[in-house]
C-alpha cells in the first residue's frame, strides 16, 4: 500500500461546471482503482481556468450591480470550494457504486508564501480563458491585466505565482489520509496567505500558486510515499512537438537539471511539474511520476509516464 499525492490539471476539468462534472465521472473511476488496489490517496487539483472565471464574474457584476467587489484571494477561496465539492461527490458516487467503503473530504486549504516574493512584481501564472492576441490586447487596455502567450495554445492573463512555504493545514490532512479518508486538498496550489505583524496573523493575498508545487510540498510534509502529477501528455518528451520528440521513461535528478538549463520544457507547461518533482524527490529518495490521466492507474508499471528519482536519484 503507498500514500499517494496525486495532481490534477485544471485545464482538464472542463470550461463549465457541467463539462466538469461529465468529465469528472471519469477521473473518479481511474482514481477508485488505485483506491480498490489498496493505496491512500489525496488528490490535489488546478484551478487556473475556474478562478479565471469566477474572478471575471464577480469584477462584471461589481461593475454592474451594486455587489460588493470580491478580493481575488476568496475567489480563489471559491473555486476551491466548488471543484472540491464535484471532485467529492463523483468519488463519493464512485465508491458507492463500486461497494468501497469509504470517506470523502474537502479541505479548503491555505498557503503560507512570503509577502516579500519576487514574483509579485513580475505576473507569470496563467489564468482564466484563451484568447487571440487581437482580443487580449484589447481587454489589457480596459482592465490593466498582463496576458501573455500560453505554451503556443493563446493569451492568457497572468497573476504573481509565489513559492509555497509552507501548508496551513497540513496536520489536519495528514490525520485524514492516516485514517483511510480520501481527501481533497491545496485546491489551485492552495489560497496563498501571508503572515502580517509580530504574531503572525494571516491574510489572503493577490495570486495563484502553482499547484504542482504545492502538491510537492504537500507530498514531503505529509510523508508520502509518491507524487504523481496528471497532464495531458503520457510522458515528458525532450524536443517536445518535433520530429525527433522523444519520450523519457525515466529522468534523473542530474538530467532533470541538465534539461532544465538547456531550456528543454516550456515555463507555462511542463517546466513547474519537473522542478515540483525536484522538490519532492530530493533528499527523500522517493520517486515522482508524470503521466496523463488515461494511464493513471497504470502509472506505476514500467514504460508507462516518466519516473522521476526514486533511491538512486543520480
Amino acid at each position: 500500500m503507498s500514500k499517494i499525492v496525486i495532481a490534477l490539471g485544471g485545464n482538464a476539468l472542463g470550461n463549465s461546471p457541467e463539462e466538469q462534472m461529465d468529465r469528472l465521472e471519469r477521473v473518479a473511476k481511474i482514481l477508485v482503482k488505485l483506491i480498490r488496489e489498496g493505496n491512500e490517496i489525496v488528490l490535489t487539483h488546478g484551478n487556473g481556468p475556474q478562478v479565471g472565471q469566477i474572478s471575471l464574474a464577480m469584477e462584471y457584476s461589481s461593475a454592474n450591480t451594486n455587489t460588493p467587489a470580491m478580493p481575488f484571494a476568496e475567489c480563489g477561496s471559491m473555486s476551491q470550494g466548488y471543484i472540491g465539492y464535484q471532485l467529492q461527490q463523483a468519488l463519493q458516487d464512485e465508491l458507492e457504486r463500486q461497494g468501497v467503503k469509504k470517506d470523502c473530504v474537502t479541505v479548503i486549504t491555505q498557503v503560507l508564501v512570503a509577502k516579500n516574493d519576487p514574483a509579485f512584481k513580475n505576473p507569470t501564472k496563467p489564468i482564466g480563458a484563451f484568447y487571440t492576441k487581437e482580443e487580449a490586447e484589447e481587454l489589457a487596455k480596459k482592465s490593466g491585466y498582463t496576458f501573455v502567450s500560453d505554451a503556443g495554445r493563446g493569451y492568457r492573463r497572468v497573476v504573481p505565482s509565489p513559492k509555497p512555504i509552507d501548508i496551513i493545514e497540513n496536520r489536519v490532512i495528514k490525520t485524514l489520509i492516516d485514517a483511510g479518508v480520501v481527501t481533497i486538498a491545496v485546491g489551485g496550489g492552495g489560497i496563498p496567505v501571508i503572515k502580517t505583524n509580530k504574531i503572525e496573523l494571516l491574510e489572503g493575498i493577490d495570486a495563484v500558486i502553482d499547484k504542482d508545487l504545492s502538491s510537492a510540498l504537500l507530498a514531503k510534509l505529509i510523508g508520502a510515499d509518491i507524487l504523481l502529477i496528471l497532464t495531458s501528455i503520457d510522458k515528458v518528451y525532450i524536443n517536445y512537438n518535433k520530429e525527433n520528440a522523444l519520450g523519457l521513461d525515466y529522468l534523473s535528478v542530474s538530467d532533470a537539471k541538465k534539461y532544465i538549463a538547456a531550456g528543454e520544457f516550456a515555463k507555462g507547461s511542463m517546466l513547474p511539474k519537473i522542478e515540483a518533482c525536484l522538490n519532492f524527490v530530493e533528499g527523500t529518495k522517493k520517486m515522482a511520476i508524470i503521466t496523463s490521466l488515461d494511464e493513471a492507474s497504470n502509472a506505476f508499471k514500467d514504460g508507462v509516464g516518466t519516473k522521476i528519482g526514486g533511491e538512486n536519484n543520480d
